[in-house]
């Protein structure tokens, strides 16, 4: 089959390569590729010289199974699928266990609905984390990405009073066609407290999200995008003046290997599919011109997220 393979001689740091078909384990379904999308994080550590040659990346894909699960853990054969992996996504076949790969709809778009696995599922699961949002004021930075785009739209269907960070104010009017109630370029403008903070960002933003949550607020990062330290001044950390018992969260979507996202896939994609979900695909192509969007990707240039369609 063919491949998109780490070459550090490269500009994008991919290159083609013919790799051998997947042998899946009795519990994985064997599924044909047509879409993937790209994140930030995987195209950024394509380009780590740390990462060797030949490497097989990608996480997010969707595609059709040609091969049913051997212990009749997956869908059938025929069957449209979204699919995550820790790897090997960009390939014309991927091996998936049944907790990784969601059903979609027959009318669905591959292509949209293969930006739901990293971004939507990270969404949905911290926006979970975050409890009932009805009623509350709750702060999503890096709100023009992929994580943040369906954030911001997952908790304003939760009834969350939602404060988007985005440092491009050209995104404020499509932010809050998404549902967000305000939109800032910085947290420190925020002059409001909110009672949790959803960060993609991390760095100074990181920061001054924390000081904006009130009492018993809780802010869960999900990503680094700044590449900055966090540094707090010492009166960040005290507890008076409303601001009692805040807690700084982590998370990371493979942190649990034995999680089935099998129904969050599934639900994601039927809520992209219905058009009550906004992917936020910012660019797509065919793949091959897999080299533009991940220089699109690595410039910074794209708000939301990128498409690659296979065949």
């Amino acid at each position: 089959m063919r491949a998109l393979v780490v070459d550090h001689s490269a500009a994008a740091h991919l290159s083609w390569a013919e790799a051998p078909d997947p042998i899946p384990a009795p519990g994985e379904s064997l599924v044909r590729v047509e879409a993937v999308s790209l994140n930030y994080g995987e195209v950024k550590g394509a380009a780590n010289p740390q990462t060797p040659d030949g490497t097989m990346i990608g996480w997010d894909a969707a595609g059709v199974v040609v091969k049913a699960a051997a212990d009749g853990s997956g869908p059938a054969k025929g069957t449209r699928v979204v699919t995550l992996g820790s790897e090997a996504g960009w390939a014309e076949m991927r091996a998936v266990p049944a907790n990784l790969l969601g059903v979609v709809p027959e009318d669905a778009d591959l292509g949209a609905v293969s930006t739901v696995p990293i971004a939507g599922l990270s969404a949905l699961h911290v926006v979970r984390r975050l409890g009932p949002l009805l009623g509350r004021r709750v702060m999503i930075t890096g709100a023009s990405g992929g994580v943040g785009r369906y954030a911001v739209q997952l908790a304003a269907r939760a009834g969350a009073e939602v404060v988007a960070i985005s440092r491009n104010p050209a995104q404020a009017d499509g932010l809050r066609s998404l549902g967000a109630h305000e939109v800032h370029t910085e947290p420190a403008a925020v002059d409001q407290p909110v009672s949790a903070v959803l960060d993609n960002v991390g760095g100074h933003q990181l920061v001054d999200a924390f000081a904006a949550l009130q009492a018993h607020g809780v802010l869960v990062n999900v990503g680094r995008s700044s590449e900055a330290n966090a540094v707090f001044p010492p009166e960040a950390l005290l507890g008076n003046e409303g601001r009692h018992d805040r807690s700084i969260r982590t998370f990371f979507l493979f942190a649990d290997p034995a999680t089935d996202f099998s129904a969050d896939l599934a639900w994601l994609a039927a809520e992209v599919t219905a058009g009550r979900l906004d992917p936020g695909i910012r660019w797509r192509g065919p793949w091959t011109r897999y080299d533009e969007a991940v220089q699109a990707l690595l410039g910074r240039r794209l708000h939301g997220k990128a498409v690659l369609d296979i065949g």
